[in-house]
């Protein structure tokens, strides 16, 4: 599917900001942020913040600050999340631990994470303010639900349930933060902030589903991660979870080989598994019922009309992706 327009015009307007923001700290940390930050990105959730802001009554650059301290945030979170999962490639690049080392990659995380919270509250208006306790309190849920995915590697089985709640805070959260964030920073009032975090919430479950599913079964030369990684590193996805779910002599054997030193057979013979119990399906459902709530949330408060159809465009154009 084509980028939309509204992911276009966030990255025009926000890769900027993102560039001088970066540049305010220390100079031994620029080249691996810089190197991290070439492998580009969808500019998903710095979109969300722009359009949020224009549904919310006001214009999309009101929006900016909240857009460049959600992505600060969000790539914080990618360069932590690649030494936890051993990753050697993001975006067809080599990852900033596997480049510079995994110091580097940690205190680069830190920089942007603490640089978020002053991007916003540089001019600490209420409504700055408001955004930076909204941001503060994704990125704990954000925490939580990684700490939730690195405890489930060590545990044999985990429910739907369990890794759907999981999801919604890894993933839920941030992109439910920078919808939010962007209608605060817009002038919207408190049922349009909840409206929007709602659709951003369902809209991020949605987006986690799909990305589980290319986990497992994506085209490498397309996603830029290697065929079965989360298998390898015996992560409790969705699909995972569905098909443990699913019970019988298949999830039996799925459990046994998670639990073995994972090899590319294991992983390939893993793959078929959960083929035949229907994960793939029933994981594709999951995120097209999480679309569907994420739709009927933009309907629950008056928003602008050509805003709030862009964001219908950006939830269809992140949920039909293949990378």
């Amino acid at each position: 599917m084509q980028t939309p327009d509204a992911l276009v015009r966030a990255s025009a307007l926000v890769t900027p900001a993102v560039d001088a923001a970066v540049r305010q700290l220390d100079p031994s940390l620029h080249a691996p942020i810089r190197h991290h930050l070439a492998g580009g990105g969808k500019y998903v959730r710095a979109g969300l913040a722009c359009l949020g802001a224009a549904a919310a009554g006001g214009r999309e650059v009101d929006g900016v600050p909240g857009a460049v301290a959600v992505e600060l945030v969000h790539n914080y979170s990618l360069l932590h999340d690649d030494i936890i999962d051993g990753d050697r490639e993001r975006r067809h690049l080599p990852t900033v631990w596997a480049r510079f080392g995994e110091g580097v990659a940690i205190v680069a995380g830190d920089a942007l994470a603490a640089l978020a919270m002053q991007v916003l509250l540089e001019t600490p208006t209420p409504a700055r303010v408001d955004a930076a306790r909204r941001l503060a309190n994704a990125n704990q849920a954000m925490i939580a639900g990684q700490a939730a995915d690195m405890a489930f590697e060590a545990r044999a089985r985990v429910t739907v349930d369990e890794c759907l709640a999981m999801e919604r805070g890894k993933t839920g959260a941030l992109l439910s933060a920078a919808c939010a964030i962007g209608a605060v920073l817009g002038g919207g009032d408190a049922a349009v902030a909840l409206a929007l975090g709602a659709y951003g919430e369902h809209l991020g479950i949605a987006f986690q589903a799909i990305d589980d599913v290319l986990g497992v079964w994506g085209e490498p030369s397309v996603t830029g991660k290697p065929v079965g990684a989360d298998l390898f590193a015996r992560k409790k996805t969705l699909p995972v979870a569905v098909a443990l779910q699913a019970g019988g002599d298949a999830a039996r054997e799925l459990e046994s080989i998670l639990s073995s030193t994972p090899t590319a057979s294991l992983v390939a013979r893993a793959t078929v598994l959960m083929e035949e119990s229907g994960a793939r399906d029933t994981v594709t459902a999951i995120a097209e019922r999480h679309l569907r709530a994420a739709l009927h949330a933009l309907d629950d408060t008056d928003l602008v009309a050509g805003p709030k159809e862009e964001l219908v465009a950006v939830a269809r154009y992140v949920t039909a992706r293949d990378r």
